[in-house]
């Protein structure tokens, strides 16, 4: 019997019968953060601390990030924690703090939204709303904030396909909100010596696949700090849009994720490689 080879729009049209997808938006979008924009020659670095703890925590790293030119500020007032003991976030009071550091630094920022309830409160405050992992396949949510005018970034769940990737992000651009990132994170596997698995093959595969700017998250993508500088130079190397990294001013110290957040040395360092990796496959940092 004769194979049969796919060709690329075969692929695209049985594997993803996206709306959205390359075969009807073959131009790749860029979507605005205020005043940044990720999907463009630049890739777009976004740091912060896991979970927002105090305003001195948020004051410093927010500062020193910009200093070695990260463009957008992250941070978690809502945390969902495997433990319903562990620290959960300050809430309001904890997007009250981002949104007064980001008038004092310029830097938009991306916060996290784990509930409908959530998300009038959060769109107060926040330039850009997150959906974790946990999350992605929780479609009354992204159902409503496709209806927003925030843009969007969507991490891929622990244990999610492709395609059930770029399906949750359909439900969100069909609700109108083309303004969706897509960010891979890491993928549970049989392997137990990182956090995570990370699937940097889901880079070039995304971007073949839809037109959607794609973007790393390394920190949980490994769970180890000392891993987190190799593998944000590979994804930037593998055609990522950006990065988006956990930076504490104390590691030590942290109320979440401690043990997989640079701190601001580190940070410092590592902006300064991947600079040098941006250029030599034609981007910049």
């Amino acid at each position: 019997m004769e194979t049969k080879i796919s060709t690329d729009q075969e692929l695209i049209d049985c594997f993803i019968p996206m709306k959205e997808n390359r075969g009807i938006k073959p131009e790749p979008i860029q979507v605005w953060v205020s005043d940044v924009h990720i999907g463009g020659r630049e890739v777009i670095i976004i740091a912060g601390p896991c979970a927002v703890e105090s305003m001195e925590q948020l004051v410093e790293t927010a500062v020193s990030v910009k200093k070695s030119n990260a463009k957008i500020l992250r941070g978690g007032a809502f945390k969902p924690r495997s433990s319903p003991y562990s620290f959960q976030g300050l809430g309001e009071e904890g997007l009250k703090m981002l949104h007064e550091v980001s008038i004092k630094t310029g830097l938009p920022v991306v916060t996290e939204v784990m509930d409908t309830r959530q998300i009038e409160i959060v769109c107060r405050y926040a330039d850009m709303l997150q959906i974790g992992s946990r999350n992605m396949q929780n479609y009354p949510l992204l159902k409503e904030v496709g209806k927003t005018n925030k843009p969007v970034l969507l991490k891929r769940g622990m244990m999610a396909t492709i395609e059930e990737f770029l399906m949750a992000a359909e439900y969100i651009l069909s609700q109108g909100n083309k303004q969706v990132v897509l960010c891979e994170r890491g993928i549970r596997t049989f392997e137990t010596s990182t956090r995570n698995t990370l699937d940097l093959s889901a880079v070039p595969m995304l971007k073949r696949l839809s037109h959607l700017p794609v973007i790393v998250d390394p920190s949980h993508g490994t769970g180890l700090s000392w891993m987190v500088p190799s593998m944000a130079k590979a994804a930037v190397a593998a055609g990522a849009d950006g990065l988006i990294m956990e930076v504490h001013y104390k590691p030590e110290e942290a109320l979440c994720d401690g043990q997989q957040s640079l701190g601001l040395h580190e940070f410092t360092q590592l902006m300064k490689d991947l600079k040098r990796v941006a250029q030599a496959v034609g981007r910049d940092v």
